[in-house]
Formats: structure tokens, C-alpha cells, sequence
């Protein structure tokens, strides 16, 4: 845990987020400034700082993500009319917050 990451913050329990999925790795919870209809984050609690730093180790991470993300979209109510799935890399490709995560974004004309 990086203790000056927000994203390490809300994944440890620190600041008052609802969580709508959290199991040993992961957490997905609501953007605070959506984006689309369904705005979620999907974060991984150890801090990997963006996808340049994943290692080897981080491979299952990455799978992981994916298939809690394709969940996450069948509970929204997302998974049939089409949603959008989204990793930013370094500042020039628009993250914001440096600790790898996900954006699901959908519910566009559903």
C-alpha cells in the first residue's frame, strides 16, 4: 500500500466508500465523477502504480480485472447493449490517479 494513494486509501477501507464488489484482490465501486450512465472503477488493493509497472506477477491481476469487470457490466444491466472497458497509462494517456484500475463505463441508449 502506498499510503499518499487515494486508490490505496478506498481499497484498505480508509475512506468512506461503497463498494458493489470487493474479494481479496479486487474492489469496484462508482466513479465520483461519472462519465456514462454506469461509471465503475475496478481496483486492484495492491498498489500497482499503471500498466507500465505490471510485472509477470501481475498477470492473473490483469485476467481478474477483465472477468470481475464482465460481471460487473451483467449486474448493471450493461452486458447486452455494449459497454466500454478502460486503462489510462501515464499522464499523456490520461490517468489521473497512479494506481492501475479499470473504468467500465456503459449504459449509453439502454
Amino acid at each position: 500500500m502506498s499510503h499518499d494513494c487515494l486508490f490505496c486509501k478506498i481499497a484498505s477501507g480508509e475512506m468512506n466508500t461503497e463498494f458493489l464488489f470487493e474479494n481479496d484482490n479486487l474492489v469496484v465501486f462508482r466513479d465520483i465523477n461519472p462519465e456514462a450512465p454506469v461509471h465503475l472503477l475496478i481496483v486492484p488493493k495492491r498498489h500497482v502504480r499503471s500498466v507500465n509497472d505490471i510485472t509477470d506477477a501481475e498477470q492473473m491481476l490483469i485476467g481478474e480485472m477483465v472477468m470481475v469487470a464482465k460481471e460487473m457490466a451483467k449486474r448493471e444491466g450493461v452486458n447486452d447493449s455494449g459497454y466500454r472497458l478502460q486503462t489510462n497509462v501515464e499522464k499523456g494517456g490520461g490517468q489521473v490517479i497512479f494506481h492501475l484500475h479499470m473504468h467500465l463505463l456503459g449504459g449509453w441508449g439502454r
